[in-house]
């Protein structure tokens, strides 16, 4: 059993930590403030590789191994929360292009998602199907060799900022196999944008997206008619360890910020830090965070492998948002009425992760698809 990153890994671990603190760091609170995705931002992260992460290296990405970038999904998280959707969207949008479509449909989306011309949108939820997503109401109508696409999505990350767009609309029965998969690019005189004014994570532009008649032209099929829903499925079983990561890199930065500052400030002669009321909760969420860390490389890893790997990514995305938010929430509290105010980054940290607490698969529906692989869908809620 090695739980050593490769020397390949721990290079990647420390470029992008130089980076995210000389480039990401610096204007997350400025950006979430403002609710503003920069295009350098883009153009940065893009120059080093991150959107294209899981696409061919013969089409411009690095194909990289999935632990890779649970790295590089961490360490972005710990600088700049809604940077990471840069690396998220684009990987999960990559995944299921490349596990589903065609040499010549990948050669025509995926090099544009690497050198992040394309910031691709992921659209499945509806505003009665979250959670209940095999039930989407969403459809695609045939329109000569193409269709066209009608119904409204919501609550998706990227949203007002997307230039393409993963489409996952109704092409046959109810249920999940009547669900298709669409890759088009997004034609704002088919369709209307409407943001969030969100408690968190307001850089990602998250919206709700109201198709009216959208083309989907010949070839924006991903995959056969069917197995959309499955497609995304299966994206989601490692995409939840990413999203932990990320949650868990926020509360590593929270924590490790808090103990400097238990060092540094003194109360009755003495470093805050002395005293077991400060030093012993620290502790305890410096703990639970590397547990919840280590069980979601262990779903990468595992991913990696071509082992199994839901029940894992399940229980990191319950657990590793959870842990977080408490983490983040103990270190605030450390630092007291500072920690409370804008001056330190805590209180935004905390509503960014609370926001994973809730988007792709709350607590029960992880907990739900860890039940039916643990007990069997016979004995299973």
């Amino acid at each position: 059993m090695n739980f050593a990153f490769t020397p390949e890994q721990e290079d990647l671990r420390d470029t992008l930590r130089r980076f995210a603190a000389a480039e990401l760091a610096p204007t997350y609170l400025a950006d979430e403030a403002e609710g503003r995705l920069r295009p350098e931002l883009v153009s940065r992260m893009a120059a080093l590789g991150l959107p294209g992460m899981r696409v061919p290296a013969s089409l411009g990405g690095s194909d990289a191994d999935f632990v890779s970038i649970g790295i590089a999904h961490e360490e972005v998280g710990r600088a700049h929360f809604g940077a990471g959707y840069l690396i998220l969207i684009p990987v999960l949008v990559s995944e299921i292009v490349r596990s589903a479509a065609t040499e010549e449909q990948q050669a025509r989306f995926l090099p544009r998602i690497a050198s992040g011309e394309a910031i691709p949108a992921l659209c499945l939820t509806e505003p009665e199907h979250g959670s209940d997503a095999a039930q989407l109401e969403a459809r695609a109508e045939r329109n000569g060799d193409g269709w066209r696409i009608t119904g409204e999505k919501t609550s998706i990350s990227l949203g007002m900022h997307a230039h393409t767009a993963l489409v996952f609309a109704r092409t046959g029965a109810p249920g999940p196999r009547g669900v298709s998969a669409f890759y088009v690019d997004l034609d704002d005189r088919h369709l209307t944008r409407s943001g969030f004014s969100d408690l968190g994570s307001r850089s990602i532009g998250r919206a709700s997206l109201y198709f009216d008649g959208h083309p989907a032209p010949p070839g924006s099929l991903v995959g056969e008619e069917g197995e959309g829903f499955i497609r995304v499925m299966q994206g989601f079983d490692f995409s939840r360890a990413l999203i932990a990561l990320a949650c868990l890199g926020a509360a590593s930065a929270s924590l490790d910020e808090a103990i400097e500052y238990a060092k540094d400030r003194h109360t009755m002669g003495v470093p805050i830090g002395r005293h077991q009321g400060v030093a012993f909760p620290l502790i305890e969420y410096v703990t639970y965070v590397r547990a919840a860390r280590l069980l979601s490389y262990e779903a990468l890893w595992r991913k990696d492998q071509g082992l199994p790997h839901a029940v894992e990514s399940n229980m990191a995305k319950w657990w590793g948002p959870k842990v977080s938010a408490e983490a983040v929430h103990q270190a605030l509290l450390v630092t007291g009425h500072t920690g409370y105010s804008d001056e330190l980054p805590h209180g935004q940290r905390l509503r960014d992760v609370i926001g994973l607490e809730i988007g792709d698969g709350t607590a029960q529906i992880a907990k739900l698809v860890a039940a039916r692989h643990l007990f069997g869908r016979r004995f299973a809620p």
